[in-house]
């Protein structure tokens, strides 16, 4: 049976050692790096990014992949919220496609 983990989260570091100012998107850039390369399919947003995988094992793994390359930061936040759903696949995709399904039109995104 097919599993599909949403995943949206942010991580950025917080402490004064890791910042250029007020901006993190080098940081948030090595992670997007550490993404792409894992093969998953991923989204992201202004204010984090949704991965979509197999399992919650393979989540987390990406997580611990994008905390990694921030850990010479002494302070990093993390927000993380999961959507599990059995028997589904490619939701990243389909969620979307049934919201415009339902309008009739297609959305912004």
């Amino acid at each position: 049976m097919n599993t599909s983990v949403l995943l949206e989260f942010a991580m950025f570091p917080i402490s004064a050692d890791c910042k250029e100012g007020s901006s993190v998107s080098n940081y948030v850039s090595r992670i997007i790096d550490v993404i792409d390369k894992s093969a998953v399919a991923y989204q992201l947003t202004p204010m984090g990014t949704i991965i979509e995988c197999a399992s919650m094992r393979e989540a987390l793994d990406v997580i611990e992949k994008a905390y990694e390359c921030l850990s010479e930061c002494e302070r990093v936040y993390s927000s993380l919220k999961f959507d599990i759903r059995k028997g589904k696949s490619n939701r990243l995709k389909s969620k979307i496609d049934s919201v415009q399904k339902n309008l009739g039109r297609e959305v912004k995104h």
